[in-house]
């Protein structure tokens, strides 16, 4: 179970390769972040697409890697640039993951003419 209180949130900027597991997630971290994935912070990765994310956390003892596959819309997603990483609090990271609800919660109700307050 993902638990982000009082973890700190890497966002990896752009796209992953979705097809790296637990050792290329966590080499990427190590080689190109220069930080260490067994410090209890969690990790975001997100496909070209921006359909598909994965999440490394460390839980202690070993690593858990989630994974969220959107069927509808896709992930509002940072490029990438100068900065290779984007540090988010887990509130921040709760209201990414949940933006596509809410955007499609929204647009529903838009279209059925009612009232956003």
């Amino acid at each position: 179970m993902l638990s982000l209180a009082g973890k700190r949130v890497f966002l990896a900027c752009g796209h992953t390769d979705m097809r790296k597991s637990i050792n290329g997630l966590a080499a990427i971290v190590e080689g190109s972040f220069k930080l260490d994935p067994c410090d209890g912070a969690v990790f975001v990765f997100c496909n070209r697409s921006r359909d598909r994310i994965k999440i490394l956390e460390w839980d202690g003892d070993g690593f858990w890697l989630h994974f969220k596959r959107l069927e509808k819309g896709h992930f509002r997603w940072p490029t990438s640039g100068e900065e290779q990483t984007l540090v988010l609090t887990g509130e921040e990271l709760s209201i990414l993951l949940g933006g596509t609800r809410v955007a499609l919660k929204l647009r529903r109700e838009e279209l059925l003419g009612k009232r956003i307050t």
